[in-house]
């Protein structure tokens, strides 16, 4: 028996969702990616009141902790930290692109391997690469693209390239392995594997938890005059 909140302000797409009993009676999303900061608060109460619930009743809290965008990373963590804090209930942390993996997975029962990737600006990526059994088998990383990238396995085995930055790859990709199928992960996904998560008490450190960058954040120097 367990109520659950999630957050995700990693993407273009924010959502926030309730997950009660392992069902989901509650969710809001805005596709406004510059409003993320101003609407997730509300969109949480708001939510909540539609619901009937109080926040008092949660369980535990889960958040998208990345790699996305930067600004919508911290904004994610933050106010899931600071509802953990208030509320004194634990923090789950998701790794962006394991939640795409374990997602498509559920969707499609194929073989081969699994390739999310999030859009980084140009022709950079964050990915990592996954069995389909969920078998991590590359970290997860910024990465430039180029067309012989994924040639170790793609020799093997179709390569599934999934999420917003994969359809960039596309057009450089001519491998026959490489397989672009059309599907999107949706909040649903992501309140089921927070559910899971939280059944095997997967819990992390609310002092030291922090957004998964993948790559350092660097603020512009302006030169003194």
């Amino acid at each position: 028996m367990s109520c659950l909140l999630t957050i995700d302000t990693s993407l273009e797409m924010a959502s926030v969702s309730i997950v009660k009993e392992g069902e989901l009676i509650g969710i809001e999303t805005n596709t406004a990616q510059k409003d993320h900061a101003a609407w997730l608060q509300p969109a949480i109460q708001d939510m909540f009141d539609k619901a009937t619930i109080s926040l008092t009743e949660l369980d535990a809290i889960g958040v998208v902790a990345g790699p996305g965008s930067y600004t919508g990373l911290r904004v994610g963590m933050a106010s899931a930290k600071g509802l953990c804090y208030a509320l004194k209930k634990p923090l789950i942390t998701l790794d962006g692109l394991y939640v795409q993996a374990a997602a498509f997975q559920k969707s499609f029962p194929e073989t081969g391997f699994i390739c999310p990737m999030i859009d980084a600006r140009r022709m950079e990526v964050f990915t990592a690469l996954y069995s389909f059994d969920l078998v991590q088998l590359l970290d997860p990383q910024a990465m430039v693209l180029d067309e012989g990238c994924f040639d170790p396995w793609l020799v093997e085995q179709p390569v599934f390239f999934i999420g917003n930055g994969a359809a960039k790859y596309k057009v450089l990709l001519k491998s026959a392995n490489a397989r672009f199928p059309k599907w999107t992960i949706s909040p649903v996904d992501i309140a089921r594997i927070t559910h899971e998560i939280y059944d095997k008490e997967g819990f992390a450190n609310l002092a030291y938890a922090e957004p998964m960058y993948v790559k350092a954040f660097y603020h512009p120097v302006k030169a003194n005059s």
